[in-house]
């Protein structure tokens, strides 16, 4: 089993910043791949961002393209999300996965298909007030 834990939601207004931390524990060994979600009241879940396991190669859906970074802390399965130039659009439950048993993160399709995680996080609110 793996636990997953996001922190450093909050309520800030458009255009400005904030820094998503998640943090992935409960197997020994292993790093995993990992990944970020979204998901606005009556709204499908949404791709955010992903990095593989060696934080190699990153990913991103187009909402995040140019605005928010992905990475990792190099030895552990620590993954944070930098959120630049926040619209209100942005507002949502941001939900941290895991990809333990799943494919590997070769493209973009595979990151930002939510069956490629095993494991999910509660999710953290974020707030973009206009």
């Amino acid at each position: 089993q793996v636990s997953v834990v996001e922190s450093g939601g909050g309520l800030v207004q458009a255009g400005g910043s904030l820094r998503l931390s998640c943090a992935a524990s409960g197997r020994t060994g292993g790093r995993y791949s990992m990944g970020w979600f979204r998901q606005a009241p009556g709204k499908e879940r949404e791709f955010v961002a992903a990095i593989t396991w060696s934080g190699d190669n990153t990913f991103y859906g187009d909402s995040a393209k140019g605005r928010f970074t992905i990475s990792r802390d190099g030895a552990e399965n620590t993954v944070f999300l930098q959120m630049n130039s926040l619209k209100p659009e942005d507002t949502a439950v941001y939900y941290c996965a895991a990809a333990v048993f799943g494919p590997a993160l070769r493209d973009t399709g595979i990151a930002a298909t939510v069956s490629t995680y095993d494991y999910w996080g509660q999710g953290t609110q974020v707030t973009v007030s206009a």
